[in-house]
């Protein structure tokens, strides 16, 4: 059976680099972590960073969508109009088909 690890996780070591400035190259994130004596790689310093500016991205742009649904509406009430768009996409096939005549009707 293999070795329960103990000590910190390098991608929480990678996380608190990064809070601490967002800004830094992997390599150098990668070489302040070897003086404190933590060895990681720089593709592990990669998947930590996008990982983090990913969750940040999908719920801005969430928050964005639902404001813009919310104002174009007119009535304010997100959820029932979320509910509305969401039953459009059912009668038509999904999702995905809503798109493609959204995208359709844009060009």
């Amino acid at each position: 059976m293999a070795k329960k690890k103990t000590g910190p996780s390098k991608s929480a070591a990678i996380r608190d680099v990064l809070m601490a400035n967002g800004k830094l190259t992997a390599k150098e994130v990668v070489s302040i972590l070897a003086a404190k004596g933590i060895k990681v790689r720089e593709g592990l310093v990669y998947g930590v960073k996008g990982y983090m500016k990913g969750r940040k991205g999908r719920r801005k742009k969430i928050r964005q969508m639902v404001a813009t649904v919310a104002v174009t509406t007119g009535d304010g009430d997100a959820v029932k109009t979320i509910l509305k768009v969401k039953g459009w996409a059912n009668e038509i096939g999904g999702l995905k088909k809503l798109k493609e005549l959204v995208d359709a009707l844009s060009e």
